[in-house]
């Protein structure tokens, strides 16, 4: 009886679990890398254009540079690579270490190229050029880093634990690439700063190669050819079929990533004038990307994982030996096809749900976001300084204590738990912005009640009266978005198969970015219609549709017996 009190004792979720789990190496490193991850975005997305303007660039050709967006928005396009090619010379780091390292030491370099470089209107191509490549590296180790913190998330550095690291780290790099990038660069120049960055992604690059990985070894290739063969085995899908719906799925990626080259060509070689638009381009054409490479191919990998469950239009013990079908056939199936289809095929219609909460649990935040600066600065009158306080230093603190705070509730409640109390919360902040958009008095008073006012007054004597209400309000927001982050991500990254870690983590990541972009317009007529009151009203709204849709998950999961805080078994598989 002692000994299994003991053993409860010991097990018992709290600081303890999450402590033991930030000792573990891993931990440091999953930090380490979502650093990495964080800083490249805000450098190439954020501080540049601060370099850009500095340096008089014509907005014109300052409009090439949010091509660099779209790296980040379409990376799921090139993310089978990640899951599939070994680059030679580097196989020996590790399955994802073999992508992560190069892809940091080439943004370090890539980041001290451009700190050489002078950007102006006569020289800009060459660093557009730069920026580009680096952007695509970026996303690149985003998409292998993702993988990897799936892959190595163990009973002591759980997933969840791993997931909440990673984000602190990424918002850390969020502040020193942009709120300390420029005082920095204010005070010892660009380039300088920009050789400072550099060197920084070339030190984790380095330090990425002691950090822990699955081996690319003969053992895996084994294990990959077993994989190939049994699809060759009675019960399997024919060799004809699986050909056929290998050559639509790779006509619809071709087509998809062919749009997306030559957007990218006719805006870097045709005059300003006659570029393509860059939100045009993602509100009309993001949609028909996604139907072509995550819906289309989704109702195809359903309609093989119905008639392998069926039997039909499968091989026979008499039919395996004369049709093998061609191995070549077999890797890009096994490469395009094969992760919707293992997706699909496990959740079955639960998809519709999955997808519906992947669509909704942050286009509050992925939509608001571009909208933020107009609020405070044009609709509230608020200064840079008094802005800069509340949402980058004080609002970036808030962020990262919300996932501290969020990391703890995923090792006590669980993670469907946190999940939804993250989608109320956020939905419920939207009200306070609500109240500042008719006058801020509730925020004021409360600010008043708790002391807050008189803190922020002494920490930021340079701000007017107003600010500590815009501040605190700030607070709560970040403080919930923090939570939700953390248990979204957890959440995201449990109902991925390792086996297919890259693509399905990537095909559904970009899926939660798009959306914003493609609400953004419609919000953007509503406030000029209806002004930002009744905007706010509709996001809690739409984060009250979240929350419904997090407790239907949760009703799933509880049912397949996975609310847990590590990966359910067949999606760790």
């Amino acid at each position: 009886m002692a000994e299994a009190t003991a053993e409860t004792t010991k097990k018992k979720p709290g600081w303890g679990t999450l402590f033991r789990s930030l000792r573990n190496p891993k931990s440091g490193y999953t930090a380490l890398f979502g650093f990495a991850s964080g800083l490249p975005f805000s450098l190439f997305l954020g501080t540049l254009y601060a370099w850009l303007s500095e340096a008089e660039v014509e907005l014109e050709t300052m409009g090439v540079f949010s091509l660099i967006g779209l790296a980040y928005a379409f990376q799921f396009l090139w993310s089978p690579l990640i899951d599939k090619v070994s680059i030679p010379g580097f196989s020996r780091l590790g399955k994802r270490k073999q992508w992560i390292v190069p892809a940091q030491i080439l943004l370090g370099v890539i980041l001290i190229a451009l700190s050489l470089s002078n950007p102006t209107n006569e020289a800009i191509g060459w660093f557009s050029l730069l920026a580009g490549i680096g952007a695509l590296a970026s996303a690149t180790q985003d998409i292998a880093i993702n993988a990897w913190r799936i892959d190595v998330a163990d009973e002591e550095a759980t997933l969840d634990i791993l997931s909440t690291v990673y984000q602190m780290g990424y918002r850390l790099a969020a502040l020193v690439g942009g709120a300390l990038g420029l005082i920095i660069a204010a005070r010892i120049g660009w380039p300088q700063t920009y050789l400072i960055m550099g060197g920084i992604l070339l030190a984790i690059g380095i330090a990425g190669l002691w950090a822990p990985d699955t081996k690319v070894s003969e053992a895996g290739e084994g294990e990959e050819d077993e994989l190939l063969l049994s699809l060759r085995k009675a019960g399997e899908l024919k060799p004809s079929v699986r050909a056929k719906a290998l050559g639509a799925v790779g006509l619809l990626w071709a087509v998809a990533i062919g749009t997306v080259l030559t957007f990218m060509y006719m805006s870097l070689a045709y005059s300003p004038e006659e570029r393509p638009n860059p939100t045009e381009f993602t509100v009309n054409f993001g949609p028909w990307i996604i139907v072509a490479t995550v819906v289309i191919p989704a109702f195809i990998a359903g309609w093989l994982a119905s008639q392998k469950r069926k039997g039909e239009n499968v091989m026979t013990e008499d039919m395996v030996a004369g049709e093998g079908g061609s191995f070549a056939i077999d890797h890009l199936y096994r490469a395009l096809v094969m992760p919707l289809v293992e997706f699909v095929g496990r959740m079955g219609w639960s998809l519709v749900l999955i997808l519906s909460l992947v669509l909704t649990y942050r286009i509050c935040d992925a939509i608001w976001g571009t909208f933020a600066y107009p609020f405070y600065l044009g609709e509230l009158n608020y200064t840079n300084d008094e802005v800069a306080f509340a949402s980058k230093f004080f609002g970036v603190g808030a962020i990262i204590a919300g996932l501290a705070l969020g990391g703890y509730m995923l090792t006590v409640v669980g993670r469907m738990a946190t999940l939804t109390f993250g989608a109320l919360i956020a939905a419920l902040t939207n009200l306070l912005y609500a109240d500042m958009a008719i006058g801020g008095a509730n925020m004021q008073a409360a600010s008043d009640a708790i002391g807050f006012s008189a803190l922020i007054n002494f920490m930021a004597p340079f701000g007017s009266e107003a600010l500590p209400r815009l501040t605190f309000t700030i607070m709560w927001e970040n403080l919930a978005i923090g939570i939700a982050g953390a248990a979204y991500v957890a959440w995201l990254s449990s109902i991925v198969s390792k086996k297919y870690s890259a693509v399905q983590y990537a095909l559904l990541s970009s899926l939660t970015l798009l959306v914003g972009t493609l609400g953004r317009g419609a919000l953007g007529e509503m406030i000029e219609d209806r002004g930002y009151f009744d905007v706010f009203i509709l996001t809690t709204l739409i984060g009250g549709v979240a929350v419904v849709l997090c407790i239907f998950e949760w009703i799933r999961q509880k049912r397949a017996g996975k609310d847990s805080g590590v990966v359910a078994p067949e999606a760790a598989a």
